[in-house]
């Protein structure tokens, strides 16, 4: 399943991203929620299908997304029905209530994989990561940190990454991503106020003053969480100055036409020995839709070939 190929009726790259997210339906048997304490007092929400598997997979969803999404129920439904168990989690305030802490979630706090890692750890012989673009972005920087002190993870495939988190913010602020762009500002903005009616916010008071994503970072994601301005945040946490580290046997995706990625998120990787990269010509962003006879997109193919085949 290494060629993609997209459905005639979605002839471009915005078709191909915005269709799964409206349309796909997946059903799937209800989740397991579990609460776990973080150290900084702090919770996420795990949620788990289960059958006594020894091997498992754990998916990290993207930007303002969570473990109801079609892309991440359809990647657990996937490996479920291939005998694993699964565990979808969700970031710091995506699980459907507020996280206690001033902070939230961001594309490099791989302190809270670290913690779902650690959690689920002893339980399996073998654990494989599956992330989407930011999720994926944290996955491979977790991996980039850390991959040679979790030997069970043995592999990780990851989808439609924002590698050099700079470029690609500037990507989805050009006037073609307005739609993405806006949608995305709007929820961010929506939860700093849900924040700040239980715990004071910095600079609340400039938030209708935010215009775009750049900005957003600026004011709050990079000073809430310990970073000198966005630019910082960006240099910081991006996962293409990570990949070199990496141990893990790694696939990353990333279809040509995703309107988030820049060039930048596109890096020549022929010569490392554990990560590999696929760009399809198509595919748009965490889309691959797939319209075969088993119900399942083409990167849910392409995760079970390369988790289980290679």
């Amino acid at each position: 399943m290494k060629n993609y190929a997209r459905p005639t009726f979605l002839p471009n790259r915005h078709l191909e991203t915005i269709y799964p997210s409206l349309f796909r339906k997946v059903e799937l048997r209800p989740y397991e929620r579990e609460r776990i304490e973080t150290p900084d007092n702090d919770f996420l929400d795990l949620d788990f299908l289960r059958q006594g598997a020894s091997q498992l997979v754990v998916i990290s969803h993207g930007l303002e997304g969570n473990t109801d999404r079609a892309y991440i129920k359809g990647m657990a439904k996937a490996f479920f029905d291939k005998g694993f168990d699964v565990l979808a989690w969700n970031y710091r305030g995506c699980s459907g209530e507020m996280n206690r802490q001033p902070r939230f979630y961001h594309s490099g706090a791989t302190e809270d994989l670290k913690t779902v890692i650690e959690k689920v750890y002893p339980t399996y012989q073998s654990i494989s990561l599956v992330g989407f673009s930011l999720g994926g972005n944290l996955t491979l920087k977790f991996l980039g940190e850390s991959s040679t002190s979790y030997k069970k993870i043995t592999k990780a495939v990851v989808f439609s990454v924002p590698l050099d988190l700079h470029t690609s913010c500037r990507e989805i602020m050009k006037p073609s991503n307005w739609i993405y762009h806006q949608r995305f500002l709007k929820s961010l903005k929506t939860k700093v106020l849900q924040k700040s009616n239980r715990k004071p916010v910095a600079q609340i008071e400039h938030l209708n003053e935010v215009k775009t994503l750049m900005e957003f970072d600026d004011h709050f994601t990079a000073p809430i969480h310990g970073f000198a301005n966005a630019v910082d945040y960006y240099a910081r946490c991006s996962s293409i100055h990570f990949l070199e580290a990496i141990q893990t046997n790694t696939l990353i995706v990333n279809a040509k036409n995703d309107p988030f990625l820049s060039l930048e998120c596109f890096p020549d990787l022929k010569g490392h020995t554990f990560v590999k990269t696929e760009s399809p010509q198509h595919g748009g962003h965490v889309g691959f839709a797939h319209f075969g006879g088993d119900g399942l997109y083409w990167s849910e193919l392409r995760a079970l070939d390369f988790i289980i085949k290679t």
